[in-house]
């Protein structure tokens, strides 16, 4: 299912999505289409995007070919998805010490929807930070590795 989102292939490209994607919530999922995790959140991705239209654009990304966000965001794990908001980095509480991407495939379309109502409603009330309506028992659970240090 990933051949139907579209793709940022180099850092212009997701500086310009995160630029222009005004009034909406930018989702990018940090992955490789070889693995299968990102293979299962890219079919829960595309069945949703049609429905989320009016309040999210999705756009796939690989970690090869940005290698500077990859850093920046320290994404260790893929798939890694993170949010933004007119420009903004928007924060999730999921109940884990990083706030600032969803690691891993959320278990049900249902999950990744309702984030993305919270995650929209938050930031239309100008917040930076919102906590996760999902079920903690359907957030993956993962180590922090921190590279460097």
């Amino acid at each position: 299912m990933s051949f139907l989102l579209p793709r940022l292939t180099c850092k212009r490209e997701v500086d310009q999505a995160i630029k222009t994607v005004a009034e909406k919530v930018l989702v990018l999922r940090f992955g490789r289409d070889t693995d299968a995790v990102c293979l299962q959140l890219d079919d829960i991705l595309a069945k949703t995007a049609h429905d989320l239209s009016k309040m999210a654009v999705i756009y796939l990304v690989d970690v090869n070919n940005v290698p500077v966000y990859t850093q920046y965001f320290d994404i260790s794990y893929i798939p890694s998805t993170v949010f933004f908001f007119n420009g903004q980095h928007m924060k999730v509480d999921y109940g884990s010490p990083d706030h600032t991407k969803f690691v891993g495939s959320f278990k049900t379309k249902q999950d990744f929807i309702d984030l993305i109502e919270v995650i929209y409603r938050g930031a239309m009330r100008g917040k930076l930070i919102v906590r996760s309506p999902i079920d903690p028992n359907n957030i993956p659970k993962y180590d922090l590795l921190y590279q460097g240090i």
